[in-house]
C-alpha cells in the first residue's frame, strides 16, 4: 500500500491545508478566479469552502488539481533560480 501513495503530493496533506495554501499564495479573489465556486467568491471563509468541498467532489477535485499543479510550478522554478 505504501507504494501506491509514494507520488501521491496530496498524501498526508489535509483539505485545510491546501485550501490555507492556496489562499496565501492566490488570494480568495484569484482563487475564486482559478476554480469558479461560490465558496470562493462569496463571502469566502474556510469554514464555508471545507464544507462545500467535503461534499462536493467535482469542486475538491478541482481545488486539489490546483494545488499540485502549483506544488509543480514552485518546484520547478525553485530549481530553475538554483541554476
Amino acid at each position: 500500500m505504501f507504494s501506491e501513495q509514494e507520488n501521491n503530493p496530496l498524501h498526508g496533506l489535509k483539505l485545510e491545508q491546501i485550501i490555507t495554501y492556496l489562499v496565501n499564495f492566490y488570494g480568495w479573489e484569484q482563487l475564486s478566479y482559478h476554480v469558479a465556486i461560490n465558496c470562493f467568491k462569496i463571502k469566502p471563509s474556510l469554514k464555508s469552502s471545507l464544507t462545500f468541498l467535503r461534499k462536493t467532489p467535482w469542486a475538491r477535485e478541482k481545488t486539489e488539481i490546483l494545488f499540485v499543479r502549483l506544488i509543480e510550478k514552485v518546484k520547478d522554478e525553485s530549481l530553475f533560480k538554483a541554476l
